[in-house]
C-alpha cells in the first residue's frame, strides 16, 4: 500500500465556518483515503504548531490570518491552498464565499419581500465585513435604495479577526441606540451571525420589535447561534463544505505537480435558511402581503391566480391590479417565483426525481417544470443540480 500523503490542516474550529471547511475536507478524504492528516483544535493559528515542521507534511491547507504564519508556511515551500483569503501570496490559491453573490441574494430576499428601507451592521476593519457591506450597498443602490450602515466606533488596534469582533461586541447600547434610528420598517443584514444575535440583543434592550419593525439576517449560519438567538435567526448558509471539498481537490492536484490558479476561486452560497428573524413581510398593502403568505404556504398544491383572490375575497382583477402597485409583478408571477424556488431547494438537498420534485412544487408534469426551468434559470434541472454538487 502507497504511503499516505500528509497534510497540515491549519483551520480553527470554534464556529460553523471553519467545521464547515473541515466536513468538506473530511468528504474528499472519505472517497481517497490517500491523506493523514494533522489537524489541532481551536482558534485562528497565528504561528506553525510547535515541531510541525518535524512532522514533514507534504501539503497545507489553512486559514492565513497572521503574517507570521505566512511567513513560516512559504519558507516550508511545500503546496498551500489558503482558505482565509484576504492576501494575495505569490503560489498560494485562495478559495473564499462569493461576497458578492451573498449580498445580492440578501438584497434580493428582502427587496421581493416589499422592504423600501436596509441597513448593514458589521463588524470595522474586518475584511469579510467590509466586503459584505459594500457590495450589499452597490447592489441596492443600483435598485434606487440608500442604505444606512452601522459605523461604530472604529476598527479596534487588536491584531486578530476574533478580538476585532470582541472589540464590536462590546458597542451593545451604542448599537441600540443606532437602531432606533433607522426608519421602520427595516432589512437589516448583519456582517455575520455573530453580529446579528448582538442586533437582536439590541433590539430586546430598546423594545424594538424583531421582525415587524426591524427584520435581522445573518451570515453563516451556525446552527447555534442561530437557535439561541430570540427569535430564532433567519442567515445565509455559504457552502462551506464545498469550499472545502475544492481545496482538498486542488491541493491533491498541487501536490502531484499541478500549477495553481492565479485568481482566487469564488464558491456562491448556498441558500437563505429562513427563521423567525424574518417571518415579516413589509407589504404595505394587507390583501397582498396575505396573499403572498398563502402561495408560500400552498405552494406544493398547485395553486392559481383565481385561488389567491378568493383567499382575500378579492376579484381577480383587482388582486392583479393591487400586486402590481405593491410589488411590481403579477400573482401568476409570484406563484412561479415561489415554485422555482421550491424546486431550487429540493434539487439542491435532496435526491428526488424530478416527477417527484415536479409534485412537491405544484406541477402536475415534469416536462412543464424542465420547460419553465430552462426558461427562466437558463439551465435544466439536471445542470442545476450538477452544479450544485460539491466536486463540481
Amino acid at each position: 500500500m502507497p504511503r499516505r500523503l500528509r497534510v497540515g490542516l491549519l483551520i480553527q474550529s470554534t464556529l460553523e465556518y471553519g467545521r464547515g471547511l473541515l466536513r468538506g475536507i473530511g468528504q474528499y478524504m472519505a472517497e481517497r483515503e490517500s491523506w493523514a492528516i494533522y489537524h489541532r483544535p481551536g482558534l485562528l493559528f497565528d504561528s506553525l504548531p510547535p515541531k510541525f515542521r518535524d512532522w514533514e507534511p507534504k501539503g497545507i491547507i489553512a486559514q492565513l490570518e497572521s503574517p507570521k504564519l505566512i511567513r513560516q508556511v512559504r519558507r516550508m515551500k511545500v503546496p498551500t491552498v489558503d482558505l482565509y483569503a484576504l492576501d494575495d501570496i505569490p503560489g498560494i490559491p485562495r478559495l473564499a464565499p462569493d461576497h458578492r453573490a451573498v449580498a445580492q441574494m440578501v438584497a434580493n430576499y428582502f427587496l421581493e419581500r416589499g422592504y423600501k428601507h436596509f441597513a448593514y451592521c458589521g463588524f470595522p476593519g474586518v475584511y469579510y465585513s467590509e466586503i459584505r457591506s459594500k457590495h450589499f450597498t452597490e447592489y441596492l443602490e443600483q435598485e434606487g435604495h440608500a442604505p444606512i450602515v452601522y459605523r461604530g466606533a472604529g476598527p479596534s488596534k487588536a491584531a486578530s479577526v476574533f478580538d476585532r469582533e470582541a472589540a464590536g461586541l462590546l458597542e451593545t447600547d451604542r448599537l441600540g441606540q443606532w437602531v432606533g434610528t433607522l426608519p421602520k420598517p427595516v432589512a437589516l443584514l448583519a456582517g455575520s451571525d455573530l453580529r446579528a444575535q448582538q442586533v437582536l440583543s439590541a433590539c430586546q434592550d430598546q423594545e424594538i420589535a424583531v421582525p415587524g419593525e426591524v427584520a435581522v439576517m445573518g451570515v453563516g449560519n451556525d446552527e447555534v447561534i442561530c437557535r439561541l438567538c430570540n427569535p430564532s435567526l433567519t442567515s445565509v448558509e455559504l457552502n462551506t463544505e464545498k469550499i472545502g471539498y475544492r481545496a482538498a481537490v486542488l491541493l491533491e492536484r498541487m501536490m502531484h505537480g499541478r500549477r495553481p490558479p492565479r485568481q482566487p476561486v469564488l464558491v456562491e452560497p448556498r441558500e437563505i435558511v429562513t427563521r423567525k428573524s424574518t417571518s415579516a413581510l413589509a407589504i404595505s398593502d394587507a390583501d397582498v402581503a396575505t396573499s403572498v403568505q398563502f402561495i408560500r404556504e400552498h405552494v406544493a398544491d398547485g395553486i392559481t391566480t383565481q385561488e389567491v383572490a378568493n383567499h382575500v375575497t378579492l376579484s381577480r382583477s383587482t388582486l392583479q391590479r393591487r400586486f402590481t402597485e405593491t410589488l411590481g409583478r403579477s400573482p401568476r408571477e409570484e406563484i412561479i417565483h415561489a415554485q422555482l424556488d421550491r424546486v431550487k431547494q429540493l434539487l439542491v438537498d435532496t435526491e428526488l426525481p424530478l416527477s417527484r420534485i415536479a409534485a412537491l412544487s405544484g406541477f402536475r408534469y415534469a416536462e412543464s417544470l424542465c420547460r419553465l426551468f430552462k426558461r427562466k434559470i437558463g439551465l435544466t434541472p439536471g445542470e442545476f443540480r450538477k452544479r450544485a454538487l460539491l466536486h463540481e
